[in-house]
């Protein structure tokens, strides 16, 4: 019997990969998403259609059939309509939920914190809620590396304190960590948090460094790269990032505590000047630099410490830089082709 998963966030980055990846194994999947607007939509579209779901299929709280993999059908909600949600599980009764639905962005918590709230918060809890009321094995959570706030202590472990967060995102994931605690000794939910360090690649985030870099390389515009570029990265590939997933989703060895925190990251930070500079060279094409100041709510350096993963699962990520990079440039160069039309998926 297929094992059935809910993946929240289906359309986004991480989440369209998860699904992808869950599919093609064989697994029988429902993915959700919102399709909001943080960033432009037609991104998430084109996500979607890769994962064989049309465009003009989807609407709101209907179920549509991936033409590329039967197992896999996708519903557009909002984690905030819990009537919706509870209906959703009602009927599908998932066996483990993958929740990967966010309002992303350090930054952009500053300027609008309200959707944190709504989104990272008010939506975590229903999802909670419903893990509960409907008996799912387990539920896998997307954390984040900024939890870490400014910890000097490095690599970042699972076991350090987390709780000086330096932006109103980082403090939502830490209080979306401490709710799952919180429900699994009440009610027993088996959770694991995955605490996920700066994840790039193929059909990546446009308001990420690794996508507004290439952009602006290629169209000879200037990048801005923060604190004069003395910055650290532990940036890891989503194929990482999901192989994580799917280890610690299925073959978690320690079952002896019903809930876990994990970092899935590469476990080697990069200086952001190399970074660009591994950019420069795959692109062919060399950056045109403008220097600014550190940002409120950015933190000098991340740095996974991968034990805990690796002793948990087995599974330790290990896609290089160069390898990483050329990937995902190869999927940018190919996928964007410079014209009007196209430009706005970026936006």
């Amino acid at each position: 019997m297929l094992k059935k998963v809910l993946v929240t966030g289906s359309a986004g980055f991480i989440g369209f990969h998860t699904v992808m990846n869950l599919a093609a194994d064989g697994f029988e999947v429902v993915g959700l998403d919102n399709i909001n607007d943080y960033y432009s939509p037609a991104l998430k579209y084109s996500r979607l259609q890769e994962s064989g779901v049309e465009a003009e299929q989807v609407k709101w709280h209907t179920l549509v059939t991936s033409s590329k993999f039967p197992n896999y059908r996708f519903v557009r909600m909002d984690l905030e309509d819990k009537q919706q949600l509870f209906s959703l599980f009602q009927a599908e009764r998932f066996e483990y939920v993958i929740n990967l639905a966010a309002q992303a962005g350090v930054r952009y918590s500053i300027e609008n914190p309200d959707v944190y709230i709504q989104t990272n918060m008010v939506g975590f809890f229903h999802i909670l809620e419903a893990c509960r009321h409907y008996k799912v094995k387990h539920l896998v959570h997307a954390s984040s590396s900024s939890v870490y706030g400014m910890n000097a202590k490095i690599p970042y472990s699972e076991d350090d304190k987390c709780d000086s967060p330096v932006s109103l995102y980082a403090a939502t994931k830490k209080s979306n960590e401490l709710m799952a605690h919180a429900y699994s000794h009440l009610y027993g939910i088996q959770s694991t948090c995955l605490r996920f360090f700066t994840v790039y690649g193929p059909y990546g985030r446009p308001d990420m460094a690794p996508m507004l870099f290439a952009k602006a390389i290629c169209q000879g515009k200037p990048i801005s790269i923060f604190n004069n570029g003395e910055m650290e990265r532990d940036f890891t590939f989503v194929g990482d990032i999901v192989e994580g997933v799917m280890q610690a989703t299925f073959n978690y060895r320690n079952n002896e505590s019903k809930f876990n925190v994990l970092n899935i990251g590469n476990g080697a930070p990069v200086n952001l000047m190399e970074f660009i500079s591994m950019l420069e060279k795959k692109l062919n094409k060399e950056a045109v630099k403008k220097y600014l100041p550190m940002q409120p709510g950015d933190v000098y350096r991340t740095w996974a410490d991968q034990n805990k993963l690796m002793n948990a699962t087995g599974y330790r990520p290990s896609t290089s830089l160069e390898s990483g990079v050329e990937q995902f440039v190869n999927w940018f160069t190919a996928y964007y082709k410079w014209n009007k039309k196209n430009s706005e998926i970026l936006a």
